[in-house]
C-alpha cells in the first residue's frame, strides 16, 4: 500500500461573530498540511517514479468514525469513480478543502490502496467532529448564561473543535477584563458521552473564575512641570485611585474607561494652552496586594496664546456679530477645545453656538471650521472658514409610528412648517414638545432629515415617534386609620371624547385626540371621596388654549380617635366644581403659560365640631379667582428630565366681602374674644359656658360663611446634566395665606400641612400637603395647619433604564422646610432638615410608584430628639 496523502486538520471555522476574531488555521494545523503536502510529493516521486501522470480513478472507499454514508462523503468531495486525475495535481487537494470546509469532520487521511496501469484506488479516512450535548457553566449568575451562550455559539449540537475552545476562551477573558475583572481565568473542559448512539458527543464544562475587580492603588504622572498630578487626575473622569471618603466613582480599574480617561488628560492640557502636550508611554504595575499602579508619561511642550482671529466667507453676518459669539479674543490662552464649542457646540442641541446661529435662521447646509494658518512665538493665528451655501426650505414634513394619536394632535406641536425656513431650534423645540405630550416614548423620538438638496435649497422632515402607554390605573388597598382603604382610579391621557357613541372607538376606550379624562374613587369606613376631571388641551384646535374642568365630592363621618369607632351622624361633606383656561403666550417667550380657574366649593357640616370648626353646624362658600403664570422649558422625557427649569407663581383670591356685605367684623371679633374668656373662666356654670359656646358658634358661621382669603404659592426646580444621565435636581417653593380683614382673620381652610410623603388621601377643607421627607405626614405642622410654609430641596437622580416598558431611577436627596402659623412667626432659617435615598418606577398602565428612605435630623413639634428614619410610599406623584 502506498502511502499518497496523509492530513489531519482540526475544524477551524465555528468561531463565533460576536468575537470578531478572523477564523485561520492555527500554526500547527498549518505546519501539519504542509508537511503532508511534501511528503506525498516525495513519497509519490519515490515509490511511483513517474510524475505528474495521468490516473483513472477506480474504486474509492471510506473509513472511519462518521454518521455519514460512504457515497455522501464521496459525493461531497467531488471525485468520482472513472474521473481522470493527475497524481500529484490539484484533484484531490481540492477534494480534502471541500471536506474540510465543510466542517464536519475531525480529521481526514487519504491513502492509494492499489495501482493497476493506470488506474488506481483511493481510500478516505475521517472521523466526525464531536457535538456539543450538554454545556454547564460555573462561576456567573443563571441570568448571564444566555447571554454568554448566544455571544460564543454554545448551543446544543454545534460542533466543538480547538478554535471554538480557543476563542471561547479568549473572548470571555477579554470580556471580563474589560469591565474591571483584570485577573479573569477561564477553564473548559469536554468528556465524551459514551453511549448506545452513534454520533460523537461531548458534555463541556465551562468554569469562569472573574476574581475580584482589580483596585487602582495609585495614578502617578512624569513628565509634568506647568500641571500637577492632582489636576491630572481629576481630569480622568472614571478612573480613580483608592480613596475611602469617595463613594460616588470607585476606583476599579476598567481598561475602554482608561483609555478615553486618557484623552481627558491630553483636553486637560489643551484647554490650558498646552497644544503639543502628548501621552508618550503608559505602564499598569501589578502589585503584591493584587492593586495595579497606572504610571502615565507626558511632554507637555510650550503654552500658546491666540493671535489673530478671522472670518473668511461669511456675508450673512458680520466680523464683529461672529466675534460677539465666540467671544475668544486675542491673546487669551489658547485652547483649541472651547474653539471648536463656540463654533460647534455638539454636546448641547441648543447651544449659544456660530453654527446654530447659521442653522436656526435657514443655513442647514453651512460649514465652519477653523484652520490654524500660523504659528510664530507660540501664537497661533486661526481663521475661520465659512461656507454659507443656500438657504434652507422645509419641503415635506411627515410623522411616522402613531398608530393611536391622529395626526392633528402631532401636526399642531410641530414648529417646522412645509414651505417655511429651516430653523434647528425649532426641530429641537419640536421634538421637546412631542416628548412632553406623554404618548410617546420620549427616548425614542427621532427627527430624521430626508432628501437634503443644496442645490435647491430643500430638505424632508421625518419624524419617528413610538406610542407608549397613555392610561394609567391606580387599584389600592391598605389598612389605616382603624379600617381598610380601598381606591379605584382611571386616568385616559390620550382620550377622545367625540368618539365616545362610537362603538368601534372602544379598544377598550376612544383614544388618540390629546384629551385627558380621570376617574377617582376612594371609601373607607369613615370617608369616601369621588372626583371627575377632564381637559381639552387645544380648545377650539386652532390655538394652545387648554380648557379644564373637574368635579369633586367628599363626605367624611366623625370618628373617635382612640377607638375609630365611626359615628355617621356626624358628617362633614365637601362638593366643589372648577372651571380653568390655560393660554401658551408668546411673550416674554413661549415656554410662558398664563393660567385662569373658577372654582366653588360648599363645606356642609352636620354636628361635626372639630379643633378646626367652632360651629358644628353650619357651611361656608368658598368662591376663587385663580390666576397663575409659569413657564417650563424642561427636557425631553417628562418623566426623567435632563435639562432646562420649571417655574409657577399662581395667586388664590375671593372677593373681598367684608368691604361691602355690612358686617361690623370688628365688633365681632371683640365679642368672640369676651365669650372665650366667659367660657374659660374658671367658676363659671354650664349653661353660660354652653351659652358662650353657642354664641361662637354663631360668630364663626357669620365669619365663615363666605370664605375671605388670598394664597400666594410659588415654585421652581432646575435640571442639570452633570455627567452622562446623572441629573442634579434643585428646587424651592414657598406658600402664604393672608386675610383681607384682620378682625375677620385667616381662614381655617386652606392650609398647608407640612411633612411625610406629601400625599393627600382626601379633599378635606381646601387644604395642601407639602413632601418633606423623613417626617411623619402633616408632622410639621399644628392642628389646624400653617399659613406660611417654605422648602428647599436638593435631589441627584441616576437611570437604572428609561425604556418605555419601565423607566426606573434611582435618587439620593436633601431637604428642609418648616411651616408657620403667621408671619410673625416666619424664620425662613429655622427649617426641619432632612436626607435620604429613593426609587422611582414609571410604568405605563400604573403611572408613578416609589419608595423613599429619609432620616429627619430635627425633632418634630413637642419631642427633643431628631425623628431618625421614616419610610415613605410614593403613589401617583410625578416630581
Amino acid at each position: 500500500m502506498k502511502l499518497l496523502l496523509n492530513i489531519k486538520k482540526e475544524n477551524d471555522d465555528l468561531g463565533k461573530p460576536a468575537t470578531n476574531l478572523v477564523n485561520t488555521p492555527s500554526v500547527l494545523t498549518l505546519l501539519k498540511y504542509c508537511t503532508s503536502i511534501i511528503l506525498f510529493i516525495g513519497s509519490f516521486i519515490i515509490e511511483a517514479q513517474n510524475p505528474n501522470t495521468k490516473y483513472t480513478l477506480g474504486e474509492i472507499s471510506v473509513e472511519g468514525n462518521t454518521t455519514f454514508s460512504e457515497q455522501t462523503i464521496i459525493t461531497y468531495s467531488g471525485l468520482s469513480k472513472g474521473k481522470e486525475i493527475y497524481i500529484p495535481g490539484e484533484e484531490i487537494s481540492n477534494a480534502i478543502k471541500k471536506l474540510w470546509n465543510s466542517k464536519l469532520f475531525n480529521d481526514i487521511e487519504v491513502y492509494v490502496t492499489n495501482i493497476e496501469g493506470n488506474v488506481v484506488t483511493l481510500q478516505i479516512r475521517l472521523s466526525d467532529l464531536p457535538q456539543l450535548n450538554e454545556l454547564r457553566i460555573n462561576g456567573v449568575k443563571k441570568g448571564k448564561q444566555d447571554e454568554i451562550i448566544k455571544e460564543n455559539n454554545l448551543n446544543k449540537g454545534v460542533k466543538v473543535t480547538e478554535n471554538l475552545i480557543t476563542t471561547t476562551k479568549n473572548f470571555l477573558t477579554k470580556k471580563y477584563k474589560k469591565d474591571g475583572y483584570y485577573n479573569t481565568k477561564v477553564h473548559i473542559n469536554t468528556i465524551e458521552v459514551k453511549d448506545s448512539i452513534d454520533t460523537q458527543r461531548v458534555n463541556m464544562v465551562l468554569n469562569i473564575d472573574r476574581g475580584a475587580k482589580v483596585k487602582i492603588k495609585d495614578i502617578t504622572f512624569n513628565g509634568n512641570e506647568v500641571l500637577e498630578d492632582k489636576k491630572l487626575r481629576a481630569s480622568m473622569k472614571s478612573t480613580k485611585k483608592r480613596n475611602r471618603l469617595r463613594i460616588w466613582k470607585r476606583s476599579k480599574f476598567i481598561d475602554s474607561a482608561y483609555q478615553a480617561d486618557l484623552g481627558h488628560v491630553i483636553d486637560t492640557y489643551k484647554k490650558n494652552g498646552y497644544r503639543d502636550a502628548r501621552i508618550i508611554s503608559d505602564s499598569l504595575i501589578v502589585n503584591d496586594d493584587k492593586t495595579i499602579s497606572l504610571q502615565i508619561n507626558v511632554t507637555e511642550g510650550e503654552q500658546y496664546k491666540f493671535g489673530e482671529i478671522n472670518f473668511i466667507g461669511n456675508t450673512v453676518y458680520s466680523d464683529l456679530y461672529l466675534k460677539r459669539l465666540l467671544r475668544i479674543n486675542k491673546g487669551d490662552v489658547y485652547n483649541s477645545i472651547l474653539l471648536q464649542e463656540r463654533i460647534a457646540d455638539n454636546s448641547k442641541p441648543d447651544a449659544f453656538d456660530i453654527t446654530n446661529q447659521y442653522q436656526n435662521n435657514g443655513y442647514l447646509f453651512s460649514s465652519i471650521n477653523s484652520v490654524e494658518v500660523n504659528v510664530e512665538n507660540h501664537v497661533i493665528d486661526t481663521e475661520i472658514r465659512i461656507s454659507e451655501g443656500k438657504p434652507a426650505y422645509f419641503n415635506n414634513v411627515s410623522v411616522v409610528g402613531n398608530d393611536k394619536t391622529n395626526d392633528h394632535v402631532i401636526y399642531r406641536e410641530i414648529r417646522t412648517r412645509p414651505g417655511e425656513l429651516y430653523s434647528k431650534a425649532n426641530v429641537v423645540r419640536t421634538v421637546r414638545e412631542l416628548g412632553q405630550l406623554g404618548f410617546f416614548d420620549a427616548q425614542e423620538l427621532t427627527p430624521n432629515f430626508l432628501n437634503p438638496n443644496p442645490v435647491e435649497g430643500s430638505i424632508d422632515m421625518e419624524y419617528s415617534v413610538k406610542e407608549t402607554g397613555s392610561s394609567q390605573i391606580e387599584l389600592q388597598g391598605g389598612y389605616g386609620g382603624g379600617g381598610f382603604i380601598g381606591t379605584l382610579g382611571l386616568s385616559f391621557n390620550n382620550f377622545s371624547i367625540k368618539d365616545i357613541f362610537k362603538k368601534d372607538a372602544y379598544k377598550p376606550i376612544p383614544m388618540g385626540d390629546g384629551q385627558k379624562l380621570a376617574l377617582r374613587l376612594q371609601a373607607s369606613q369613615f370617608y369616601q371621596t369621588y372626583s371627575f376631571s377632564f381637559s381639552e388641551p387645544w380648545l377650539g384646535g386652532k390655538k394652545p388654549v387648554q380648557f379644564s374642568a373637574s368635579l369633586s365630592h367628599t363626605k367624611q363621618f366623625g370618628q373617635n380617635p382612640y377607638t375609630y369607632e365611626v359615628d355617621k351622624s356626624r358628617s362633614f361633606n365637601i362638593t366643589g366644581i372648577t372651571f380653568g383656561l390655560a393660554k401658551r403666550l408668546s411673550v416674554p417667550d413661549d415656554f410662558f403659560t398664563l393660567s385662569q380657574a373658577v372654582g366653588y366649593q360648599r363645606y356642609d357640616l352636620n354636628n361635626y365640631n372639630t379643633g378646626l370648626f367652632e360651629f358644628g353646624d353650619g357651611y361656608s362658600n368658598n368662591l376663587s379667582y385663580t390666576i397663575g403664570l409659569s413657564r417650563n422649558n424642561t427636557s425631553v422625557d417628562p418623566i426623567y428630565p435632563t435639562g432646562g427649569s420649571s417655574y409657577s407663581v399662581s395667586a388664590k383670591l375671593t372677593l373681598p366681602y367684608s368691604l361691602f356685605n355690612n358686617v361690623d367684623y370688628e365688633a365681632l371679633k371683640i365679642e368672640r374674644e369676651e365669650n372665650d374668656i366667659i367660657r374659660n373662666l374658671p367658676g363659671t356654670q354650664p349653661d353660660e359656658v354652653l351659652a358662650a359656646n353657642e354664641r361662637i358658634s354663631e360668630i364663626d358661621q357669620e365669619r365663615y360663611k363666605w370664605l375671605e382669603f388670598y394664597k400666594i404659592k410659588f415654585k421652581a426646580e432646575w435640571f442639570t446634566q452633570i455627567a452622562k444621565d446623572l441629573v442634579l435636581r434643585p428646587s424651592t417653593e414657598f406658600g402664604f395665606l393672608g386675610a383681607y380683614n384682620n378682625d375677620r382673620g385667616v381662614i381655617p381652610f386652606e392650609r398647608f400641612f407640612v411633612g411625610g410623603d406629601g400625599l393627600g388621601n382626601y379633599s378635606l377643607d381646601g387644604r395642601e400637603t407639602i413632601q418633606l421627607r423623613g417626617y411623619p405626614n402633616n408632622s410639621l405642622s399644628g392642628q389646624d395647619g400653617g399659613t406660611i410654609y417654605n422648602k428647599f430641596s436638593l435631589e441627584l437622580r441616576y437611570p437604572i433604564t428609561l425604556k418605555a416598558s419601565a423607566k426606573i431611577f434611582a435618587l439620593g436627596f436633601a431637604e428642609a422646610g418648616a411651616s408657620y402659623d403667621s408671619f410673625r412667626d416666619y424664620n425662613p432659617f429655622d427649617l426641619n432638615r432632612s436626607a435620604g435615598v429613593g426609587l422611582r418606577i414609571f410604568m405605563p398602565a400604573f403611572g408613578l410608584l416609589g419608595i423613599d428612605f429619609g432620616y429627619g435630623f430635627d425633632p418634630i413639634p413637642g419631642t427633643t430628639v431628631s425623628n431618625g428614619w421614616e419610610t415613605h410610599f410614593i403613589i401617583g406623584q410625578q416630581f
